[in-house]
């Protein structure tokens, strides 16, 4: 398995859904427009919704898109694991009355093996209880072994958020252990341990579910899909920890630098090293998209996020202003793939 950097594999991505006939968006601002229900983009479909609904017509029936989102759900957990941060990039390709599983499975599994090139013995699937269409393309077009796929319930493998547009989801997964997977329980145990790490998923929104409960069939089914752009490349340059990942890499080593610490050494400071690391990605971002700190809505998580990587600076020893220059480590590295980060540079 080659190891390949965080922005070619975003290249990678998008260029494959290209070449399938998707239209290649930008990623859309993290603040979002029309959604009075939502603070701040943090979903790779969030944008996408009024395309979803029928609210407006999307601009093809074939999407592809890496959308910048922060989550700070999790903000207490930053840090403190090697895979909870604030910001993070999602890939995601996208039908909207278009083509369904018979397409995006196979296009899945070509992309992974083929572009990519994951050894498929280290690769699991996972599919809803009873969805059986899934499991035949699965197996019959896109070759997967019928024992590297498992079958699970709602809770796992059924996208829903109340009434409206839902469905059956499928799952892949990378197995960084050694052995073989044979039941659904030792299955969940290696998930549970990190041993197996869910990086894509394939949401089947087929029903539409009314305020009895029923799912009634929706009469164009779409698909959407998310692949988080960190876990991925995780996988791909053999990292446990996102804060390993080679652009985010640059960042963390320089906090070290600035700071004077050596990461690794202290289990106090590489917290303090890791949630600095995080925030100045999700400000930066932020800003670029002219979010600016205030007393309240997205200004006040951009505060909060910029008050804590300030704290956290004191506690590893640096005087003074540093959190302008790490945002330069910052732009250096996506702005290609975000030009506004540099166009906003100054502001």
């Amino acid at each position: 398995m080659e190891k390949i950097g965080l922005n070619e594999i975003r290249e990678a991505y998008l260029g494959f859904f290209e070449s399938k006939g998707h239209l290649r968006l930008p990623s859309f601002s993290l603040v979002p427009k029309n959604d009075k229900g939502l603070l701040i983009i943090n979903a790779g479909m969030a944008p996408l919704k009024p395309y979803f609904t029928g609210l407006q017509v999307p601009p093809s029936t074939r999407v592809t898109t890496c959308q910048k989102c922060v989550r700070t759900g999790d903000i207490e957990n930053v840090g403190k694991t090697s895979r909870h941060g604030t910001f993070f990039e999602m890939l995601g390709n996208f039908s909207f009355g278009d083509y369904f599983k018979n397409e995006v499975i196979p296009w899945a599994w070509e992309f992974i093996t083929e572009v990519l090139k994951l050894p498929k013995d280290r690769l699991y699937v996972t599919i809803y209880l009873d969805d059986d269409e899934a499991f035949k393309i699965w197996t019959e077009k896109a070759g997967v072994d019928p024992k590297r796929i498992f079958r699970l319930g709602k809770e796992d493998n059924f996208w829903e958020i109340g009434k409206g547009p839902c469905g059956p989801c499928s799952e892949i997964h990378y197995d960084r252990g050694e052995g073989v997977v044979t039941t659904v329980d030792e299955f969940l145990k290696a998930a549970d341990e990190d041993r197996i790490v869910e990086f894509w998923n394939l949401v089947f929104t087929q029903f539409d579910k009314d305020e009895n409960g029923n799912y009634n069939k929706l009469s164009k089914p779409n698909i959407d899909t998310g692949m988080g752009l960190e876990r991925i490349a995780g996988i791909m340059q053999n990292k446990y920890s996102i804060f390993e990942v080679d652009t985010i890499r640059k960042i963390l080593d320089e906090v070290c630098k600035i700071s004077k610490r050596e990461y690794g050494k202290s289990k106090t400071e590489d917290i303090s090293i890791r949630i600095i690391t995080d925030h100045i990605r999700s400000t930066t971002f932020m800003i670029s998209d002219d979010i600016l700190p205030s007393n309240e809505g997205r200004g006040y998580v951009l505060r909060r996020l910029l008050r804590r990587a300030s704290r956290h600076g004191k506690l590893l020893g640096i005087e003074g202003s540093f959190l302008g220059g790490l945002c330069d480590v910052v732009i250096e590295n996506s702005f290609k793939a975000y030009p506004e980060l540099k166009e906003k540079r100054n502001i």
